[in-house]
């Protein structure tokens, strides 16, 4: 089980992420939602998944494929800080969408991206100790636990899902 991070174990902005993680084992919460956002996203249909709930938004694509970029961030950031203390660069969400075509691609497919990178990254989060929950490093300029990212990650995509029930679905 991973325990709630402290407040200074993540950036302030993040804030809202951790406070969206209910009270219970995140990585329960990580496998589970998984499924819900992955069984989200495969049944849409590719008009759907190209809505935009207003002009210059993402389409619903492309939240998708930003949801992968960050869980890969905050996967590569754990892994990085789970070894040794150091600082990464920034990650801006809007270069990574913007450089990539999201919308090109089937839905099917950034779904199942999606739970790809989802699975493995549990075999990741699963495989840290104790100790190494607790290592960190800079990231973006902020200081940041493993376990910070973890429930960041969590909160992330708790995010998404509710942005995408209030404004696109």
């Amino acid at each position: 089980m991973i325990h709630r991070p402290q407040s200074n174990e993540y950036p302030a902005f993040a804030q809202a992420y951790v406070d969206s993680v209910p009270d219970e084992n995140v990585l329960e919460l990580l496998e589970v939602g998984k499924q819900v956002t992955y069984d989200l996203f495969r049944n849409l249909s590719e008009e759907q998944a190209m809505h935009a709930y207003a002009e210059g938004k993402w389409t619903l694509k492309q939240v998708l494929g930003h949801m992968i970029d960050t869980e890969r961030t905050f996967a590569y950031r754990s892994l990085c800080f789970s070894r040794n203390n150091i600082e990464l660069p920034g990650f801006d969400q809007d270069i990574y969408v913007n450089n990539t075509d999201f919308n090109g691609r089937t839905i099917q497919s950034l779904a199942d991206e999606y739970k790809a990178t989802r699975e493995s990254n549990m075999f990741l989060y699963r495989s840290f100790s104790e100790e190494q929950l607790l290592r960190g490093g800079k990231a973006s300029g902020y200081p940041v636990t493993v376990r910070g990212l973890v429930y960041m990650t969590a909160g992330h995509e708790q995010y998404h899902l509710k942005l995408i029930k209030q404004l696109y679905l």
